[in-house]
């Protein structure tokens, strides 16, 4: 009986040690061959504080070159970028102040060439628009926490994990906090990645500076905090398991 009781014992301390499969899986209520059909539509849109380049062409480029302004840089030459400011605003060469906040590029196109069509400036011109600052911010319990650039228009929040090595084994799934900032206001969105209603959720794509945080489980945050009752657990189990072995091997 002693022996059971030291080997029960020893069991039920591993298994509270360990995560479980729940704490872990990602998508546990998709099926098997189950599928869905995205019918998504985000699209980014500029913020003030959007750092954007813009470039601008017709047949012919001469008459282009007053808003392909160019500067110097390491050697050779590149277009200037423009801040969209507090206001929302851009100083655009030729067109002045154009207001750009809320827009879409391909929105932000179309409002340059009925500019450029009103003011009789070009003929059929083909507008460019990039962002050049898009980064989203992976921090808490990740491989690799850090800020990571965005080459396309938008990034999904699996893909901003993976960038940061996804989540260890102590981060917590089921309430990852993401924090958005659109001019001032922000918004603080908690998602599951257990479930699979993940990617309808309106924080799924990731906007410009998005913030990510993955929140410790509860044995990390013990781990990590020195839990004096943890201490004491193994302690008093310390003890308990040496007193158990004394009188088993006297009996």
């Amino acid at each position: 009986m002693n022996n059971k009781f030291v080997v029960m014992f020893c069991v039920g301390l591993f298994l509270t040690s360990c995560s479980t499969k729940k704490d872990v899986v990602y998508f546990q209520n998709a099926k098997s061959f189950e599928t869905v059909v995205d019918t998504d539509t985000f699209k980014a849109k500029l913020k003030t504080g959007d750092i954007v380049t813009i470039y601008v062409s017709t047949l012919d480029q001469t008459v282009t070159q007053p808003y392909n302004i160019v500067i110097a840089s390491g050697g050779g030459a590149q277009l200037i970028d423009y801040l969209i400011d507090a206001d929302g605003n851009i100083d655009y060469p030729v067109l002045g102040k154009v207001k750009l906040v809320g827009l879409t590029t391909e929105e932000a196109k179309e409002l340059f060439k009925t500019k450029f069509s009103e003011g009789q400036l070009l003929k059929d011109p083909v507008v460019m628009i990039r962002v050049l600052n898009f980064r989203v911010t992976v921090a808490g319990e990740v491989a690799a926490p850090g800020v990571y650039p965005v080459s396309g228009e938008r990034v999904s929040i699996l893909e901003a994990l993976g960038m940061a090595g996804d989540l260890t084994i102590k981060g917590r799934r089921d309430n990852v906090l993401v924090v958005r900032d659109f001019n001032g206001t922000k918004t603080y969105t908690r998602i599951d990645l257990t479930n699979k209603e993940v990617f309808n959720s309106p924080v799924y794509y990731l906007t410009q500076n998005d913030y990510i945080y993955v929140e410790p489980n509860n044995s990390s945050i013990s781990n990590a905090s020195g839990d004096s009752r943890l201490a004491t657990i193994i302690s008093i189990s310390s003890f308990i398991l040496t007193t158990a072995l004394i009188f088993v091997t006297r009996n």
